[in-house]
């Protein structure tokens, strides 16, 4: 693939994420795909899946994501990510808090035949869980 071909499909990608797209999301993943994310529970595995872990997350949040930087080697990306929103759905089944957050996360991606074919993404789980008041952390 090359570097104008994946550079579309990141545009493709921050377009549907803009939109809150879970649909037009899970397409640009390979049939196979994997997701790994703490919010997928660990692995999502086909698009299906893929699909219901964005629903899931926008339903939660309306979350915005802004990409900050792309980075592209062959058939590999990386992306960070600035990722805000508000727990207006209830986390994980928890009761929703209304509070807001905002997190950094890095996506990194395998893309095969055109299609994301593996995403992990990293981001700070617990500093999310603190920001929207599940977890309460002391001073040290």
């Amino acid at each position: 693939m090359t570097r104008d071909a994946m550079l579309a499909l990141f545009a493709k990608r921050q377009e549907a994420m803009a939109r809150l797209d879970s649909e037009a999301l899970a397409v640009l993943h390979a049939e196979d795909g994997v997701v790994e994310s703490p919010l997928a529970g660990g692995t999502a595995t086909g698009r299906e899946a893929i699909q219901e872990v964005y629903q899931a997350f926008f339903t939660w949040s309306s979350p915005t994501i802004e990409q900050e930087e792309l980075l592209i080697d062959g058939s590999h990306a990386m992306c960070l990510y600035r990722v805000s929103g508000t727990d207006k759905g209830g986390f994980m089944g928890m009761r929703p808090t209304g509070r807001s957050f905002a997190v950094p996360m890095v996506g990194i991606f395998e893309v095969r035949d055109g299609l994301i074919a593996r995403e992990r993404r990293i981001y700070d789980f617990t500093g999310l869980l603190v920001q929207v008041g599940v977890i309460k952390a002391k001073p040290v």
